[in-house]
This record gives structure tokens, C-alpha cells and sequence, in this order.
């Protein structure tokens, strides 16, 4: 039985957390399911954004706790490679070449917060709490540590690991967590709008554009990295997408793109 709800339309793709009844939990088919939709999502050419959110009042509750029974069992190994199995679903959304809308319309905690962590644009709706619950139960948001730290800010990640204290939407946009927070209402529209803006350009400029961010952020402005982005920007004005764009552009005509997306 699949736990979630993948669709397209045109240039768009949407895969939604089905699990309401357990708050979109975490289990070890809803993460296989993730990981294996990402990957084939991913190299999917006539794609160009992903949407992810959660069907019901929560976006993902964490983890299942049919499942935490079942893991307070295990051995060490058993642990091992069972945290290894939600590290590699991580990393397929967070590697995914398109770019993923999180739609959080409902409460984020745990491991759902490390899922919010790994989208690239993050639209909250007013109202939605946000919580690290981790050590509470003893534990640590190690696997998502990574992914969660970066997005929030490790000024930010040094409260909230620690204490496991819930935060708002508002709050976690401060933090720079959440890119836009809006009324429940009028999220589908938020991210709607996203989507559009994102289809309108370059399907290949825009996975580079993603790939330039996680290559660049946090290196030194070196000679290396002077040389990789000359590179970057000579190689797309070279291609036939680059080469579009400026004659289009000149020409004061929509891009041919446009007309492919739909």
C-alpha cells in the first residue's frame, strides 16, 4: 500500500504525505517510498519543480510510533542501518536536481522538520508549529542534523536541539527556516505562484541555478572558485537553452520553454 500521493501536470509534480491518521509519520515504507520517488522524479526531463505536503492536519509528525515500538528492539547494527535508510531518503530529496516547494500546512516535528530542512523553498501556513522533540525521548536529531542546521541557522539549532521547545511559523521564518508564511487559506495560491515562477525559467538554468547554491555556499572566494563559476556561466550562454534565452530576450518574444511547460 503506498503511503503517499505523487501526480503530474505539465512541468509540475506534486507528492503529498498520506498518512493522515498517524499525522504523515515516518515508517520504514513511507521512507523507501520517498527515496525511490525522489530518485525517479529527478530524472524526469520534462519536470521542472517538485511540490511536497502532507495530506491532513499535519505535515509529518515525525516518527511512527508502531514503529519506535518495533525499534526499541533492535540491536545497535539494527539502529545503524536502519538511521542509514532515512539518512539516504534525505539526501535523494535534498540532491534532488529540481527544485522542491515544501507546503507545510500543518505541524512539523522530529524527522519532519529534517524533511522541511531539505526542501529548497519552504511556504508555511499561520498557525503551524514547528518542534526538534528529539531529546525529550532521550534521543538526538542527528541524521537530519545536517540538512536542519543549515536551514535554521546554528545559533538557532543550539536552542532548539537543546531545549526540544516548539516555534512558530513566524518564528521560524525569522530564523530564515520559512520563506513565506501565510494565512491556511491561501497556501495552495502561495505556493502556486512559486511553482510559476520557477516554471517560467530555464528548465536547465534552473537545476544549475540549485547545483550553484549547495556548490558555492560556504567556500572561499579563491582562485578555484573564481575559475569554476567563469566556467559555469560560459558553458550555459553556449548551450542551446543559454542561447534561447538571450535571443528571446532580444527579440522581445516568450522563451520556447514556456510553450514546452504546459
Amino acid at each position: 500500500m503506498s503511503h503517499l500521493k505523487v501526480s503530474t501536470e505539465g512541468a509540475v509534480a506534486r507528492v503529498m504525505l498520506d498518512r493522515p491518521e498517524v499525522r504523515n509519520a515516518f515508517n520504514d515504507a513511507l521512507i523507501a517510498e520517498l527515496a525511490e520517488t525522489f530518485g525517479r522524479l529527478g530524472a524526469d526531463p520534462a519536470l521542472r519543480v517538485v511540490v511536497l505536503g502532507g495530506e491532513g492536519k499535519a505535515f509529518c509528525a515525525g516518527a511512527d510510533l508502531a514503529w519506535m515500538r518495533e525499534m526499541a528492539g533492535y540491536s545497535w547494527e539494527q539502529n545503524r542501518a536502519d538511521a542509514g535508510k532515512l539518512a539516504d531518503m534525505l539526501w535523494a530529496v535534498y540532491s534532488c536536481p529540481l527544485p522542491v516547494v515544501g507546503r507545510i500546512q500543518g505541524d512539523c516535528y522530529a524527522g519532519g522538520v529534517g524533511l522541511a530542512a531539505v526542501c529548497d523553498i519552504v511556504v508555511a501556513a499561520e498557525g503551524v508549529t514547528f518542534c526538534l522533540s528529539e531529546a525529550r525521548l532521550g534521543l538526538l536529531p542527528a541524521t537530519i542534523a545536517p540538512y536542519v542546521i543549515r536551514a535554521l541557522g546554528e545559533q538557532a539549532a543550539r536552542r532548539y536541539f537543546v531545549t526540544a521547545e516548539r516555534f512558530d511559523a513566524a518564528s521560524a521564518r525569522a530564523m530564515g527556516f520559512v520563506h513565506e508564511v501565510v494565512a491556511a487559506g491561501e497556501i495552495d495560491a502561495a505556493v502556486d505562484a512559486i511553482v510559476a515562477a520557477i516554471v517560467a525559467n530555464g528548465p536547465m538554468a534552473t537545476r544549475a541555478c540549485k547545483q550553484l547554491v549547495r556548490d558555492v555556499a560556504g567556500r572561499a572566494i579563491d582562485a578555484d572558485l573564481r575559475a569554476d563559476t567563469a566556467r559555469r556561466i560560459a558553458d550555459i550562454r553556449a548551450s542551446a537553452e543559454g542561447r534561447e534565452g538571450i535571443q528571446s530576450f532580444l527579440d522581445k518574444r516568450p522563451p520556447a520553454w514556456l510553450s514546452a511547460a504546459k
